[in-house]
Order: C-alpha cells, then sequence, then structure tokens
C-alpha cells in the first residue's frame, strides 16, 4: 500500500517511517523519498546566531570596561570619555535612523542588527553617565540623578524602539535609583539589608505589578506587561520575607500580606494559566509559612528536642506534599502553560 505524504511541514521521524515500510504501509520508494527529504532539511541557525551576537555585546562592553580600568593613566580620562559616548552616539543615532514611527501596538525590528545595536547603545550609555559622574562629578552630591537620568532614557527608548531588553534595564534602574539591586544575588542580601530598603522593595514590587495592569488596561505596549509582572513577582515577594525577617515583632502581619499576595497570584495564574507564576506564588509562599512554622516550633515549650523533631517532620512531610502539589497544578495546566 502507497501512503502519499507532504515532507515540508515538520522534522521526519526516520524510525517511525522505517517501521511503517516493515508493516508493508509504505513502498520502499515513498521511504527513500523521505530520508532523502530528512537529509536535504535546512537546519535554522536563527536563535543559535542571536545568542553569539548577545554574547558577543555582553564580551566586547565588559572587554571595553576592563579596558577602562586597567588603562586609565595611560589613555586619560577625556579620551575614554570622548570614546564611550562617541560609540554610544553612533548607535543611539543609527537606530533613530532605521526605527519605524512609535507604536503603542508591539513592533517589527526594521532588521537584524537593530535589537543588537540599540543593546549596545544602551550599555554604552549608561557606562558614558556612570564614568562622567564617577570622575567628574558632573552632578555634584546627587549620585540619584546618575541612575535616575539614565533611566529616564532607558524608559524612553524601551518604548520607542519597543525592546524588552532595554525596559529590563530601566526597570533595573528604577531599583537603583530606589536604592534597590533588582538581581537575584543582591535581593538576597535584603534579609540583612536597613529596613528602608526593604520598605523599598515592597513599594517597587506593587509600582511593577501597577505598570503591568496599565500596560494592558490601556493597551500600551500590553507585550510589557509579562516583563513588569516577572520583575514586581521576585521583588514584592523577597521583600515581603525580608519584612518577616526584618520586622521581628511584625512578622505575622507581613506573613498575612505574602499569603494574600500568593492567593492572589495562584488565581491569577490559573485564570491566565501561567505555570511559571503560579510554580513562584506556590514556592515564595511555602518559604513563608515555613518561617513562621520555624518561630512557632521555637516557642514551643516541653523536654528535650521535641520541637526540632517535629521540624524535620514537618520539611519531610511539607516538601513532599508540595512536590505532589506542583504536579498536580501541572497536570491541570499542561495543555495551556504559558508565561505571562
Amino acid at each position: 500500500m502507497y501512503i502519499s505524504m507532504s515532507y515540508s511541514y515538520c522534522r521526519m521521524d526516520i524510525p517511525v517511517f522505517e517501521q511503517l515500510h516493515k508493516e508493508e504501509l509504505i513502498d520502499r520508494d515513498a521511504l527513500a523519498a523521505i530520508k532523502a527529504r530528512e537529509k536535504e532539511r535546512i537546519v535554522s541557525v536563527h536563535w543559535d546566531l542571536r545568542t553569539l551576537v548577545y554574547f558577543s555585546i555582553l564580551l566586547f562592553t565588559t572587554g571595553l570596561g576592563i579596558l577602562l580600568y586597567k588603562n586609565i593613566d595611560t589613555i586619560g580620562h577625556a579620551t575614554l570619555v570622548t570614546l564611550a559616548g562617541l560609540l554610544a552616539a553612533v548607535c543611539m543615532g543609527y537606530c533613530f535612523k532605521v526605527a519605524a514611527p512609535y507604536t503603542p501596538s508591539q513592533s517589527v525590528s526594521p532588521n537584524l542588527w537593530f535589537d543588537y545595536t540599540l543593546l549596545l547603545g544602551c550599555l554604552l550609555m549608561l557606562a558614558f553617565v556612570g564614568y562622567l559622574q564617577y570622575q567628574y562629578h558632573v552632578f555634584g552630591m546627587q549620585w540619584g540623578l546618575a541612575t535616575f537620568i539614565p533611566m529616564l532614557f532607558l524608559f524612553y527608548c524601551a518604548y520607542f524602539f519597543d525592546h524588552k531588553g532595554v525596559l529590563s534595564m530601566a526597570i533595573t534602574n528604577l531599583g537603583a535609583w530606589m536604592g534597590i539591586a533588582v538581581a537575584p544575588l543582591k535581593l538576597v542580601k535584603a534579609f540583612d539589608a536597613d529596613k528602608n530598603i526593604i520598605i523599598n522593595g515592597v513599594v517597587l514590587g506593587l509600582l511593577l505589578h501597577l505598570l503591568s495592569w496599565l500596560s494592558g488596561r490601556f493597551n500600551v505596549k500590553a507585550h510589557f506587561a509579562s516583563v513588569y509582572k516577572n520583575f514586581g513577582v521576585h521583588v514584592l515577594f523577597i521583600s515581603l520575607i525580608a519584612a518577616m525577617f526584618q520586622f521581628d515583632d511584625w512578622y505575622f502581619l507581613w506573613f498575612i500580606a505574602l499569603a494574600g499576595a500568593a492567593a492572589f497570584h495562584i488565581i491569577n495564574a490559573f485564570a491566565r494559566s501561567s505555570l511559571y507564576f503560579l510554580v513562584c506564588s506556590v514556592l515564595y509562599g511555602y518559604v513563608g509559612a515555613s518561617y513562621v512554622v520555624v518561630r512557632l516550633l521555637f516557642k514551643m515549650d516541653g523536654a528535650g528536642g521535641f520541637p526540632i523533631y517535629f521540624m524535620q517532620l514537618y520539611f519531610i512531610g511539607s516538601a513532599v506534599g508540595l512536590v505532589f502539589l506542583l504536579i498536580h497544578f501541572n497536570r491541570r495546566l499542561k495543555n495551556n502553560d504559558s508565561v505571562q
């Protein structure tokens, strides 16, 4: 029996077709044609090249920073500042020249190199402004301006050029302006941070959630909502957990806020079929609940090491329960998983 097939829609699973040939569901000519088509199939290297270009930009900017640091005395401050400023100006000038007019909806890059040139220009601009402030104190003692002005520029570029990478840089600068380093390792140090920084973290997390909602509500770069929400979720939850550690007398009130935030995001994650935010909410909620349980166990009266044994049982049992809970959620959402 001969079965006519189309070869262009997907990659061929050759062993499957060989089995079909053995069962005489397709003839030898059809199998040979399938194998020949698979050998001639064009392999996409799109994402490989994009990754290499991104790494090239990071390596270039890192190398430029090392060059500035090691040769500052021989090259001269003015030369280095001028070089960084000129390179940034060239990159940004090219982007403004070839970019399409602004639109509140999602836009397409004019060419392959546009995104990378924009990213390089923004990184060089940050290095330029930071170097000016560090070496020449152009903003005087107003160090906040050294992050506030680049932040405004990055937000403008992110919206005008429709670039999520630049938006992430702008959010990071917003956190730096508020005294918060929006990076995983830096955020973990919030547990030992000043209480004002923790409050700023809570405010920043709520602000990013508001910006995420406004993006979708008014349909202004609605696809940016996921970026705002991604930063906002981690900043808010980590800040709330840090507040439980730092504000010892009021830790239970902060736990109620954490539980409320976790419940809200879990409900929202189910509504949007987002496994990513569902897992984040459950894990952060588990950390907060475990802290409360540990505190209560340490306050228990009794002889021997009963609280310690009970704590061990709690972590074993809760960890197993958490795994089964996540598996259950995954089964419910696996057919409609998204990161929104």
